[in-house]
């Protein structure tokens, strides 16, 4: 068994966000998949402002939501700017069988993801 890459985990989790942005019916902009770089989605609906979309992925399935404030604050100062709101989504991503073990390729997962956090 393959363990995944942190790139994987990561674009796990963005094809997790970009579905339900798109069941929410928002157009992507732009889209940005490489780690450490954001945002990952630029959003358009017509009659709203721009949404920028942070998306981070963990293994932590027990509380995923949480970020760094102090660069959150940096970023949110970088969409005002812009003239965009801030949307985030934490995802966590555990391996079925135990959340003690890596996520592997082609094996069951849990995905914890309630919502987006907007700023």
């Amino acid at each position: 068994m393959q363990e995944l890459t942190k790139q994987e985990l990561h674009n796990l989790g963005m094809n997790i966000v970009g579905k339900k942005l798109q069941e929410m019916g928002y157009e992507f902009v732009a889209i940005n998949s490489e780690l450490k770089k954001h945002p990952q989605f630029v959003l358009y609906k017509k009659g709203e402002p721009t949404i920028f979309v942070l998306v981070k992925t963990t293994n932590n399935i027990q509380s995923p939501q949480e970020y760094d404030v102090l660069w959150m604050e940096t970023f949110k100062e970088h969409a005002k700017n812009q003239n965009a709101k801030v949307w985030y989504a934490g995802i966590g991503i555990a391996n079925a069988e135990s959340v003690e073990l890596p996520v592997f390729k082609d094996q069951p997962y849990y995905v914890a993801f309630d919502d987006f956090i907007k700023f």
